[in-house]
């Protein structure tokens, strides 16, 4: 009988959510929170995701915006003899439901992971043939986030199953967010704005500055890497819909210099903002990172609208990212290990974004400027400036329109 009810249930679902649509009203700023995997990998269970909770709050990440917290691969038991999943019974001994109400109770959400192959990437049940079981199963537990991979998904359209676990989410009635993850092979940004909140655009990164990972059968890139990997795909990201560059590598272990451009660049990009690192274990200087609310408003700005490389010179690159009340984000980025000292003319940056259809106007507009990472104001535009820019660092200003100065 019951296996006859489930057949009637999933037969509705499949048929009254054939023209199904993600989500809206989700992720209409960068998504920001925490994922277990570039720290911990397999290596989790209740009681750590409980203590991430608590120094999610603790340290203030929370109160940040940092609100998602994510469990990765390896959370997963076993099906049971109707097919529903069910946590690792060792490592999750009391359920998925009780995890979820705690990170609920410390004013958080929860995020999982699943897969559109037939195993996850860590070899666990992949959720290919079970995408609306799933789906009733997160909704069942109160999860607010899945992040959904690409792993062993021979012969498996990506379209297909990636509509098709946003039908099965959408069907279950509970809102939630639907991170895709399939690196890029299949252009998302060109097709997927209306089934995914956010989609991968590359690759995974790992913990490097400028290098590259070579393995059998894959590839991860440093930050470097993924940043130059962007070019073309700011006009397709947008509030509801972000191009995602993977999890932040901040506080694992590169210098302060190269995590203080890392958070930069990403924020340039209104990439979503997902931690990786240990935050139980944080030093003041990845705090001071992670927590600086002024960069923090450039990746969260309502406009929703990536930064683009406008010009390089010897190893420098210079960024500009529109936002709101006509104001400006300016960054430069130090891609060399040299100190690098610039004298900044306003009038070389004169140029139109044709996504956010503005002009900067430095020859008949004044901006004052404040630099984020100082956070000191540092005169405006009228002049140029002179700056200094360590090796794989950056200098970032927020430029604010200043209609009671004239040129």
């Amino acid at each position: 009988m019951k296996r006859n009810l489930l057949f009637i249930l999933l037969t509705y679902l499949c048929v009254t959510t054939s023209f199904a649509q993600k989500f809206e009203g989700l992720a209409l700023t960068p998504p920001m929170g925490w994922n277990s995997w570039n720290k911990f990998a397999c290596n989790i269970d209740e009681n750590l995701i409980k203590s991430v909770a608590d120094a999610m709050v603790e340290t203030g990440l929370r109160d940040a915006g940092y609100v998602y917290l994510n469990l990765d691969d390896c959370w997963h038991g076993k099906r049971d003899s109707l097919g529903f999943i069910h946590p690792d019974p060792v490592k999750f001994p009391s359920g998925m439901k009780a995890l979820a109400d705690y990170v609920h109770s410390k004013g958080l959400k929860i995020g999982i992971y699943s897969d559109a192959g037939r195993q996850t990437c860590g070899g666990r049940p992949g959720s290919l043939g079970h995408e609306f079981q799933d789906a009733l199963q997160y909704a069942k537990w109160g999860i607010d986030y899945l992040k959904y991979d690409w792993c062993n998904t021979e012969d498996v359209n990506p379209i297909g199953a990636y509509n098709l676990m946003r039908d099965a989410l959408r069907a279950v009635g509970r809102p939630i967010l639907f991170s895709m993850c399939e690196w890029g092979h299949s252009k998302p940004w060109e097709w997927a704005a209306a089934t995914g909140h956010m989609w991968r655009t590359t690759g995974d990164i790992f913990n490097c500055f400028d290098c590259v990972d070579q393995h059998p059968g894959w590839t991860a890139y440093g930050v470097l890497q993924i940043l130059d990997m962007q070019k073309g795909l700011r006009k397709y990201a947008g509030p509801g819909h972000w191009n995602d560059p993977d999890m932040l590598e901040v506080g694992n272990g590169q210098t302060v210099n190269e995590d203080r451009a890392h958070f930069s660049m990403w924020c340039m990009l209104a990439a979503p903002l997902i931690l990786g690192n240990d935050i139980r274990r944080m030093s003041q200087e990845t705090k001071d990172i992670l927590m600086n609310r002024e960069v923090i408003a450039i990746d969260q700005d309502s406009l929703g609208i990536e930064g683009l490389k406008f010009a390089a010179d010897d190893g420098l690159e210079f960024w500009f990212k529109p936002l709101t009340k006509g104001d400006w984000a300016f960054c430069i980025l130090n891609r060399t290990t040299e100190v690098k000292t610039y004298n900044i003319d306003w009038q070389k940056f004169n140029l139109y974004d044709e996504v956010s259809k503005r002009f900067t106007d430095f020859d008949s507009k004044v901006y004052d400027m404040r630099n984020l990472w100082t956070k000191e104001t540092a005169g405006d535009t009228r002049k140029e400036v002179a700056v200094t820019i360590p090796g794989h660092d950056v200098a970032l200003y927020r430029l604010t329109l200043n209609s009671k100065k004239k040129k």
